[in-house]
């Protein structure tokens, strides 16, 4: 299962945020903070694939727009990878150049 969407620039900042589990505000912008932290310093000959306290990161790099979907242990890696890739494309074919 999905537990957050985020797209966050090169810098850090979060674009857009989507979570499908309540969880508060201020634990929020420290989960974002964490989750951001990991995924950048990470180098592209790395796997997109973290494991994160109890659930999994998969990102994607697209530019310098950074999408990161966060899952449960269960939930198939490549499927949310593969997720990713199409939600790009609606994007791109809805606003042309994202």
């Amino acid at each position: 299962m999905i537990k957050f969407f985020l797209m966050v620039n090169k810098q850090g900042q979060t674009r857009l945020s989507r979570y499908y589990e309540h969880v508060e505000i201020n634990k929020r912008t420290v989960l974002e903070a964490e989750v951001i932290k990991n995924c950048l310093s990470r180098s592209k000959d790395e796997c997109s694939f973290v494991e994160y306290k109890d659930f999994k990161l998969v990102y994607r790099q697209y530019a310098a727009l950074f999408i990161i979907v966060g899952i449960d242990q269960t939930e198939n890696e490549m499927a949310v990878y593969e997720l990713i890739h199409n939600f790009v494309e609606v994007l791109d074919k809805y606003f042309s150049r994202v």
